[in-house]
């Protein structure tokens, strides 16, 4: 949050907002301390239900969509700078990044961040700006798999906050069956089923049964290094 608060600072009088959504059932007892911490002064929000992600085709995080102020989609979801170092040069005891790691992890914080600043000062003149037909292009549309699995998502959470975790449990396997590529669902669902899951041993064992295929897929943005396994 003190990237995002910074570029906001920064870019706020040239019309320009962040607004977060917070992916999280457990809603404001969960993600409110971490928000509260931050301080933040641009709006931040808890989606419960995880919609936002649903019709914007969020499955991992981070990740940012680019609207206008028509209301119109300038670039579509995608990583929002982030960086995959942490499965090649992270010491998974400590946490600590090598050199290395450190390095991609800045150039494509620095990469997408001045890719904003452009926008924001040129608008749609910003050769990161898409054209609507660019980025209709770039959209991904829900498959009749996806739509099950938020459909089995929601369920599990119903029956998760009426008190019946075990009933959930199926719906919640479910849900990450049809939709394998949504991070956000593994990683809700498992702190869901057990405290503290989301970064245990299920999380880095699929990380790691990932092999070549990166954790974030590759942002088409000028300077973006390309994804690395």
């Amino acid at each position: 949050m003190p990237v995002w608060q910074g570029l906001y600072e920064e870019l706020k009088d040239r019309n320009f907002v962040v607004i977060a959504v917070a992916l999280e059932t457990g809603g404001a007892a969960t993600a409110g301390e971490w928000i509260r911490a931050a301080t933040p002064t641009y709006p931040c929000l808890i989606d419960e239900r995880h919609l936002v992600a649903e019709l914007y085709g969020m499955v991992n995080v981070n990740c940012a969509v680019w609207i206008n102020e028509a209301g119109r989609i300038v670039r579509p979801t995608e990583s929002a700078g982030a960086s995959q170092a942490f499965r090649r040069h992270m010491d998974r005891r400590t946490y600590q990044l090598s050199p290395e790691g450190i390095a991609d992890k800045q150039l494509r914080r620095r990469v997408y961040l001045d890719a904003l600043r452009d926008w924001a000062m040129k608008g749609g003149a910003s050769r990161h700006a898409l054209s609507p037909d660019a980025a209709r292009e770039r959209l991904r549309a829900p498959t009749e798999e996806h739509a099950l699995a938020a459909a089995n998502f929601r369920l599990g959470q119903h029956l998760h906050q009426q008190g019946h975790r075990e009933a959930a449990l199926s719906y919640f396997a479910e849900a990450r069956r049809l939709h394998p590529e949504s991070w956000n669902y593994k990683r809700q669902t498992w702190e869901l089923e057990e405290r503290g899951k989301a970064a245990g041993p299920e999380f880095w064992a699929a990380v790691d049964a990932l092999g070549d295929t990166p954790y974030y897929p590759r942002v088409e943005m000028e300077g973006m290094p390309p994804s690395a396994g």
